[in-house]
């Protein structure tokens, strides 16, 4: 017959302070692993970004580059009286104007990355401050 053995004794001081403190390293690994992943996917979406970014870069100069000369020999068609560098200065201006209009989509695009989350730069800074100096 297996009798119930109750032990009556509190835990010590040492053991729940201990405790405690296992606990809060715990959870500032916990939360420094979150920190890096979140750090990494923001890395990834940047690098997708910029690989996006330098391939339309290419296509988009070689097409404009092609756009641009055939716009400019139409102009001076169309418009006999117009001198053919006037023609070209036209087409680059007008070039000009809506890849500027793009640069600053792109910036805007670009600015709107955070690469670390508010929320979870507070809870790590919160947790540090409490490890440092518990109240």
């Amino acid at each position: 017959m297996a009798t119930d053995v109750k032990n009556d004794q509190a835990p010590s001081v040492t053991s729940l302070v201990s405790g405690i403190v296992e606990d809060a390293q715990e959870l500032l690994k916990q939360q420094f692993e979150l920190f890096k992943r979140e750090l990494h996917a923001d890395a990834r979406k940047f690098a997708t970004a910029l690989a996006a970014f330098g391939i339309a870069a290419c296509v988009g100069l070689i097409s404009t580059l092609l756009l641009g000369i055939t716009l400019s020999l139409l102009l001076n068609y169309v418009a006999p009286a117009l001198p053919l560098w006037a023609a070209f200065a036209i087409v680059t201006a007008v070039f000009l104007i809506c890849g500027g209009g793009l640069c600053v989509a792109g910036w805007a695009k670009l600015r709107s990355i955070n690469p670390l989350s508010d929320q979870t730069a507070e809870t790590l800074k919160e947790n540090v401050q409490w490890i440092m100096k518990p109240k």
